[in-house]
Formats: structure tokens, C-alpha cells, sequence
């Protein structure tokens, strides 16, 4: 008999992967999706093979019993995005944090032999020390990466006196195919792809120097996976390749006309992932080059035929508060 696991976000960017992942290593998978920000497309390969439940992870009574008899919680499902974080702070505590919280709850009911978090390397903020390990000081700057920082403080502080076995995954910038063109994951890849299908310029904020440290989805995958896998009660590992990339580099690998956008507050000029734990005690390693990378997406880059395309104007609008509040 197949062994049962939750994915919260299973319909999402990160998500859709690991359940791929998960099915493939033979487990019997349940999603739990509001599909708010996840798209049922997303799982179309693996349709048949799979459960899904349209739900909404802050409403417990609705979640609680699926969680019997199930072996491992991958908790991936969160609202994402920095500018609407700002406009509704509440509604991304609500879900974010109470609904991890919920999380949380019906594994302690139900004898979960382990809760897998999608935490965010956005807990370290501006930081000036490189590579970044998880010893790190975090210091938020948006309500988004508030949220999910406090989302990995209640694992931490659950396995602590609850004794329930938590493994928080923070997740530097993951892209690959199924990204959006919007939220904190994917982001960046997903507007510009959807720029240059279109014809349309890339918009490249500040001067495109900034560097981040870009992780392939399915690399991402793994690290969830062998993090379940392992005989670790509770930590924290970063999730990254340790090597930053400019904006410039990934707008010059895709190719296709330029823009320059004004600098955003709040936004580091440079993210790199300090890996040694991660590689030390889950035996993990990116496997997927970003040239590599780069090269799948572009020989997919009809999938974003179809997504919202970003122009200096929308952009300018939609991010009027964050230049109001982060200034």
C-alpha cells in the first residue's frame, strides 16, 4: 500500500514539481490547493494519479481530517507577493501564519511523522554578509517576509515543545518552467519570458547589477524530498546554489530589447545562499546549471504566451505603495 502525503500549494510553481517528484518515488499524494495563486494546469500530467482538494488551509475544520493516516505534511502553500502584502497585511498573516499554524494543529492530532516548510530567504533582508549562512540575522522588510518568517518560528517553536519533527527549506530565487509573473518565487523569469514572447521590452530594475542566487525548480523539488527522507528532527537549511547571477547576465542569456525601471526600496542588491549545511547533513546538490536552466525555458517559452505582460506603466502603478512604504 502506498504511503500518504500531504502538499499544501500543490498546484503551485514549487509544488506541482514535488508532487511530480513525490508521485514519481511512488507515494500516494494528496494536494490541497485554494488555487488562488496555483493553476489546475499545473498538474495535468499526473491528474489521474493524484488527489486534490479545493480548500483553503486557514479554514481548519475543512482541512483537519484529511490529514489521517498520512506520513508526511509538505506545507508550500502561502500568498506570495510583496506590493499586495503591503495593501492587505491582514489577509497574509491570515494566511501565511495562522494557516500554518492549522498546519501545524492537524499534524499534532494526527501523529505526522514529519512537517516539511517552504520558508523564505526574504527573513535575511538587506544583509551585507556573503555568503549568507542561517545563522544569519533576519531582519524583514515587507509584510510578506514577516509572514513567512513567522510561519517558520511556529515550526521551530512546535518542534520544541510539541515534539513534532519540522524542517523549514529557506528558499532563495527559484525559478524554472510554471513560474508566474508575479510573487516572490519565479517572478523575475516569468515577466520576462512573457516580455519576449510578446515582443515586448524586459524591464530590468535599477541598473542590473544586482545579483541573486537563482535555484532550478526541480532542484528545489529534491531538497524537499531528501529533507523528508532524512533522519533530522528540526532545522533550518538555505536553499540555493551559492553562486548570484546579475540581472543583466539572465537579460543578455535570454535575449531581446531592454528597459531600465527605477530601483526598488526594501530589495538587497545582491542574495547568495551559503549551502555547506545543506550539502553536509541532506547530502543535497543543485544539479541544474543556470545556463542549463535558461535553455528549458527558452525551448518552453510559449507557455508564457499567454501570461499577463508587464509594461514600465503597469509596473509603475502596481508598485506605487511600495515606493510609499518602504522608501
Amino acid at each position: 500500500m502506498k504511503k500518504k502525503v500531504i502538499v499544501t500549494g500543490g498546484a503551485g510553481f514549487i509544488g506541482s514539481h514535488l508532487v511530480e517528484l513525490l508521485v514519481k518515488k511512488g507515494y500516494k499524494v494528496l494536494v490541497i490547493d485554494n488555487f488562488e495563486t496555483g493553476r489546475p494546469d499545473n498538474l495535468t500530467k499526473i491528474r489521474k494519479k493524484i488527489t486534490i482538494i479545493k480548500q483553503n488551509i486557514t479554514n481548519y475544520g475543512k482541512i483537519e481530517n484529511y490529514f489521517r493516516n498520512c506520513l508526511y505534511v509538505f506545507h508550500l502553500a502561502a500568498l506570495a507577493d510583496i506590493v499586495p502584502s503591503i495593501e492587505n497585511p491582514e489577509k497574509y498573516y491570515n494566511t501565511n501564519v495562522t494557516g500554518t499554524l492549522n498546519i501545524l494543529k492537524a499534524s499534532k492530532k494526527f501523529g505526522i511523522k514529519k512537517v516539511l516548510y517552504a520558508a523564505s530567504a526574504s527573513c535575511y533582508g538587506v544583509v551585507k554578509t556573503f555568503p549568507t549562512d542561517e545563522k544569519n540575522k533576519t531582519m524583514t522588510e515587507y509584510p510578506y517576509a514577516l509572514t513567512k518568517n513567522l510561519g517558520e518560528q511556529l515550526m521551530t517553536h512546535w518542534s520544541k515543545v510539541f515534539k513534532i519533527s519540522t524542517i523549514s527549506l529557506r528558499l532563495f530565487n527559484v525559478y524554472g518552467l510554471r513560474s508566474r509573473t508575479t510573487g516572490a518565487y519565479g517572478a523575475m523569469f516569468g515577466v520576462f519570458l512573457a516580455q519576449k514572447i510578446n515582443k515586448k521590452p524586459l524591464t530590468i530594475v535599477g541598473n542590473g547589477k544586482q545579483s541573486r542566487d537563482f535555484t532550478y525548480v526541480t532542484d528545489v523539488a529534491n531538497a524537499f524530498y531528501l529533507a523528508s527522507k532524512s533522519n533530522i528532527f528540526h532545522d533550518i537549511f538555505n536553499v540555493g546554489t551559492g553562486k548570484p547571477t546579475t540581472v543583466n547576465y539572465i537579460a543578455k542569456k535570454l535575449g531581446g530589447e531592454k528597459i531600465f525601471i527605477p530601483k526598488r526600496p526594501g530589495e538587497p542588491d545582491k542574495s547568495q545562499a551559503d549551502i555547506k549545511k545543506i550539502i553536509r547533513r541532506l547530502k543535497w546538490k543543485p544539479k541544474i546549471s543556470l545556463d542549463k536552466g535558461i535553455k528549458l525555458l527558452l525551448q518552453n517559452i510559449n507557455d508564457w504566451k499567454q501570461a499577463p505582460v508587464w509594461t514600465p506603466k503597469k509596473i509603475s502603478v502596481k508598485t506605487r505603495k511600495w515606493f510609499k512604504y518602504l522608501k
